[in-house]
């Protein structure tokens, strides 16, 4: 517990939560920028290149079988911060959470308003004619043939709802967190370098009076805060 963040939350109910991938580290989930992160894994191919849409397109078993060996997470379960951000929802004072994870974590917390920019690994549709599948029939898809998930019905492609390199995120998604953020009274931002785009530059619709910034590493935000925490986000938000 940090005192002057709970100071900062008592006196404020139109709080917005903006995280990335340190957020669910303390789930078990490996971030892609840290040392010990995705990025700094040597591969075939650099994982920006494997998570590309041009990527998926013509290297399709490829892509999705290092989808199924890094995207695809088993076990990891909600931690202190996520539990904290439902319980402020409930309590009427959180408005929204806005984050660049595709675990799925918050919802599994109790959040309701959620805004997923990049989408999610537990949604994944048919591209041809859109029939849910999930997650575990991308897993189970592996054992099988090129290892490329086929729909049951129409024999298309079925692709994860996440956002790929060369995509555009969701228009609704989008517009939904800067409403959030924009009608903010104090915006929280927790477990991201602040590095990815366009994500990262919604701050930018952010008006109200306090900005606080967790993050164990210095962000581009942190001039413009209330209050920099460079600790776990586990730790600072968790109140046990």
């Amino acid at each position: 517990m940090v005192p002057e963040l709970e100071k900062l939350i008592e006196s404020h109910d139109r709080i917005v939560f903006f995280g990335g991938a340190g957020v669910s580290t303390e789930s078990g989930i490996p971030d892609f920028r840290s040392v010990d992160g995705l990025y700094h894994q040597k591969f075939k191919y650099p994982p920006e290149t494997m998570l590309s849409h041009t990527f998926y397109e013509t290297h399709t078993a490829e892509f999705f079988d290092f989808y199924r060996q890094k995207l695809i997470v088993h076990g990891a379960k909600p931690n202190a911060a996520h539990l904290r951000l439902a319980r402020l929802e409930q309590q009427g004072k959180l408005r929204a959470v806005v984050t660049q994870n595709i675990d799925g974590l918050h919802q599994a917390a109790g959040s309701r308003t959620v805004y997923e920019l990049h989408g999610s690994t537990l949604r994944n549709f048919c591209t041809r004619c859109g029939k849910f599948y999930p997650v575990s029939f991308i897993e189970e898809a592996g054992g099988k043939g090129d290892g490329i998930p086929r729909c049951t019905e129409c024999g298309g492609i079925v692709k994860p709802d996440v956002v790929l390199y060369e995509e555009g995120l969701d228009e609704g998604v989008l517009n939904g967190a800067i409403g959030a953020i924009s009608t903010a009274d104090l915006l929280i931002v927790g477990g991201t370098s602040l590095a990815v785009y366009p994500a990262a530059g919604l701050l930018r619709y952010f008006g109200g009076s306090d900005l606080v910034v967790i993050n164990k590493q210095p962000t581009p935000a942190d001039s413009m805060a209330s209050l920099v925490i460079n600790e776990p986000i586990g730790q600072a938000l968790g109140i046990d």
